[in-house]
């Protein structure tokens, strides 16, 4: 009798793999590691030994090329996992030496090594490999893996492998699937808004007048106690650790962020002193100090049902946390970069009790390693540990230990607000060993720049152009002019883009009219334009303080202000006198009320400072005044002799006539540029003409319309002195692109600045920052901030005093990569102005401004 049942097939069995892993296959050949890794995984996530055999062999069964092949397989493992990419490494993986060196490589990386054996009959084996015709293998090589596989399946935990998944037969290796899972650490999901509170140490009732302040509202048992908190706002509190020990209650603090951790209402991860706590009340042995005597009494008071849901509290914290879509970790002790979301070991170890010199300090205490000075990540690290006087950013990383238990503070961070909020002390509960140090990390925003942040090829990511490229040989330009001319850097918060010319006249007798720029902003869809007066000096960008004070606070250097030059130099070498135009300015500001309504101690002003022959002096002898002198004096001769000839009955009319123009274009020439050139004695003669307030404390302003800005620059003029006036007035006109009669008036505005002697005017979006509808920057992209429109005599200075008689040939200049630079400036401008209101640390903000000096060394035309 036949059996017809069939047999049931094997239960679907789940293999859970950490998103940021190694996963190691082990299996003797033929046992079906490459159709499992290609039915499971990625094809990119799947290393394979046979491939890389054939990457340097050109055949994939070459033995002897195992070694080179092994080599490039572990080059790529590790860049992928220094890259934070789920790896698997499909090779036999049945020899213990095998397997240790990628154990090794996975603890290198700090991530999760994960074995998956397929342990398949040696039979299935040997016909598969069989029916490979391209893989004929001796006899005794699989058996051989089959010994090695047996005795190796015992011991896979002890090799270091954290989770182990074993299939046995062909049947569990066709019915298993993987499921990816997060890692622990992983809430990058969760966006806020976040309050994150520093170290509590038992100090409970100045958490609860600290979370009432934040606006929480406490909800209390029936005995009182505070159990849970919740914002109405639906805001979330992170707490960083170092909830016990030393302080009055901390059973107290336990049942409030238990409480609120436990609803939803907050996140903790664990400090050293949870840490320690937790192991004692696992039984473990360990050494009672640093305040622990102090929660052992405490806890000694509370119910076993309460000690258990503490012990278990404590034993699930998990070491660190990334938020807010990795823009935001949280841990206790601080984080590199190079440990954000990874799991091992030494990251819990690092994010628990921080990393030390090896030495100890004079109260026997260890020397912590100043990781924040060297931290140059994205995220902003929150963290606690240390006790600092108070809580201030150091390289996109602080501290908020405040040290409330030694009779400190407890300090919140609001995020993404970036806005501290803190309770004094109640008094001092516990006595420190050593007094809080005011040069600990996060003490002051002040470290010196690194080469490293300069050096090379660089992209800087911005949030208005998306990825700026600065090339090699730019940076080194910019490294030059930077270390040896520049300012101080903390003072340099933001240098001017350049500027796109408009495109070049089809009328006769124009190079640049104003309808191109009217006509360009049209066809981006921006309808209303504010046409700006172009002022006859240099642009020149102005720090001003209330007082030597406040600028200290801000930027850490002492002193009235700044102003400099678009390639970031001092643009008086007169301190004296950089001193009187910064009062001058800072009076006026005052008047205007600018700082009070601004909430701003200090203000950051874009302008232009004339003469022009106040900086480019030199430049006007050498250039300017020569080719003007050299015409004086060889025209008129050239032109006596030519009449001579003429008297004498010589046919040079021709000649005469082209002299005679030269002479007029030399005339012409030296009018215009000397209208550029007065004298100035001290503030006497002095003109400075801003038009855009950039920046304020908490703010870039520059993203707003410039009809807010003319309106503060007009007040900011009309508060100067009115009987030496040296702020002068920037002359404006509204355009809409739409209407015919609007543009005439525009045109005619223009047509009046340069007749007057005016250097012509800058059209821009009167909403300030736009993107295109279509065109022009491309859909969606930035829309050039501002075209100028230079008029017919002001080009001769740059062209040359008969450019006139050339305009066909000039016609054809290329304005493409001009453009392109202008954008990119203007992105890296508003980039470090973002930076800047965001608190960011000054190696933040000095890559996009160091990014705008290194593209103005690119090869473009120097008179577009």
């Amino acid at each position: 009798m036949t059996d017809t049942t069939t047999a049931a097939p094997a239960p679907i069995r789940a293999l859970p793999v950490t998103d940021l892993s190694l996963v190691v296959l082990v299996g003797t050949t033929g046992s079906g590691k490459s159709s499992f890794a290609r039915k499971h995984f990625l094809p990119t996530q799947v290393v394979s030994s046979d491939f890389c055999r054939g990457l340097v062999a050109d055949d994939e069964n070459d033995q002897s090329a195992s070694g080179d092949a092994f080599d490039v397989l572990h080059y790529i493992v590790g860049k992928r996992l220094a890259a934070g990419r789920l790896t698997v490494v499909d090779a036999t993986n049945v020899q213990p030496e095998a397997r240790r060196r990628l154990v090794q490589m996975a603890r290198d990386h700090d991530v999760l090594p994960i074995a998956i054996v397929l342990d398949v009959p040696p039979g299935v084996c040997a016909e598969r490999n069989r029916t490979r015709p391209d893989r004929q293998l001796p006899p005794h090589v699989i058996p051989r893996q089959q010994r090695e596989l047996r005795r190796s399946l015992r011991g896979l935990e002890r090799e270091g492998f954290r989770k182990v998944h074993i299939l046995r037969g062909e049947a569990e290796v066709e019915a298993a699937g993987i499921v990816i899972e997060k890692r622990f650490n992983d809430l990058r999901h969760l966006t806020g808004p976040f309050d994150i509170v520093g170290d509590i140490h038992g100090c409970r009732s100045e958490l609860e007048t600290l979370l009432v302040r934040l606006g929480y509202t406490l909800t209390r048992d029936e005995q009182g106690r505070p159990v849970d908190a919740a914002h109405p706002e639906g805001r979330t509190a992170v707490f960083v650790g170092d909830l016990v020990d030393r302080g009055p209650d901390t059973p107290g603090v336990l049942r409030l962020v238990m409480g609120m951790v436990g609803a939803g209402h907050a996140i903790c991860v664990p400090g050293n002193h949870e840490n320690k706590l937790g192991r004692w009340m696992s039984g473990r042995k360990v050494t009672v100090s640093h305040g622990l005597q102090e929660s052992v009494d405490q806890l000694a008071g509370e119910s076993e049902e309460f000690r258990a849901q503490v012990r278990a509290f404590m034993r699930d914290l998990v070491s660190h946390y990334l938020l807010d879509g990795g823009d935001l970790v949280v841990c206790h002790a601080g984080l590199p970069e190079k440990y954000h979301g990874r799991t091992s070991g030494r990251v819990r170890s690092h994010a628990l009790y921080g990393d030390t010199t090896g030495e100890t300090d004079e109260y026997g205490l260890p020397v912590r390693y100043p990781w924040a000075e060297e931290y140059r990540g994205r995220a902003l690290v929150v963290y606690g540990h240390t006790p600092v006087p108070s809580a201030t950013f150091l390289n996109n990383t602080i501290c908020l230990d405040t040290g409330c238990v030694f009779g400190g503070s407890l300090t919140a961070l609001r995020y993404p607000e970036r806005e501290l909020v803190g309770v004094p002390a109640e008094r001092e509960w516990y006595a420190p060993v050593r007094p809080m140090q005011s040069d600990a990390p996060g003490a002051r925003e002040g470290r010196p720049l690194d080469l490293a942040d300069v050096a090379g090829r660089r992209v800087v990511e911005t949030a208005h152009h998306g990825r700026v490229a600065v090339r090699e040989e730019n940076a080194a330009a910019a490294l030059e002019v930077m270390s040896r001319f520049a300012l101080d850097p903390r003072l340099l918060a933001y240098l001017p883009p350049t500027m796109a010319p408009s495109a070049t006249s089809r009328r006769e007798g124009y190079l640049e009219h104003p309808e191109e720029a009217f006509f360009a902003y049209r066809h981006d869809g921006v309808r209303q334009v504010v046409c700006e007066e172009k002022h006859m000096g240099s642009r020149a960008v102005v720090l001003v303080a209330r007082d030597a004070a406040a600028l200290e606070k801000r930027f850490g250097v002492e002193g009235p202000g700044a102003i400099w030059t678009r390639t970031g130099r001092a643009f008086l070498s007169d301190e004296e006198l950089t001193g009187a135009v910064l009062d001058r300015v800072r009076t006026a500001a005052e008047r205007a009320g600018l700082f009070e309504e601004l909430a701003s101690d200090w203000l950051l002003l874009d302008a232009e400072l004339m003469p022009w022959s106040l900086k480019a002096a030199e430049l006007l002898r050498r250039q300017y005044a020569a080719v003007g002198a050299a015409a004086g004096a060889a025209l008129p001769q050239a032109l006596a002799a030519l009449e001579q000839g003429a008297a004498r009955g010589l046919a040079l009319d021709e000649l005469t006539d082209r002299q005679r123009r030269r002479a007029a274009d030399a005339e012409a020439f030296i009018a215009a540029y000397r209208r550029y050139c007065w004298p100035t004695e001290g503030l006497s003669g002095i003109r400075l003409a801003p038009f855009q307030v950039l920046a304020a404390e908490g703010a870039n302003l520059a993203v707003r319309p410039h009809d807010r800005h003319l309106d503060w620059i007009d007040r900011l003029v009309a508060a100067d002195d009115p009987q030496e006036p040296i702020l002068h007035r920037t002359g404006r006109l509204v355009v809409d692109t739409a209407d015919e009669e609007s543009i005439a008036a525009g045109t005619a505005w223009w047509e009046q600045l340069t007749a007057a002697g005016g250097e012509g005017m800058v059209v821009k979006p009167l909403a300030s920052l736009v993107r295109s509808e279509a065109g022009g920057g491309g859909p969606g992209g930035l829309v050039q901030p501002g075209i100028k429109v230079r008029g017919r005599e002001y080009l001769r200075i740059i062209y040359g005093p008969d450019y006139t008689r050339h305009l066909d040939q000039l016609r054809q200049r290329s304005l493409g990569h001009k453009r392109s630079l202008a954008l990119r400036e203007y992105a890296l401008g508003l980039e470090a102005l973002d930076r800047l209101a965001a608190g960011e640390p000054l190696w933040r903000v000095h890559e996009a401004v160091f990014a705008v000096l290194a593209l103005e060394s690119e090869p473009v035309d120097p008179r577009l």
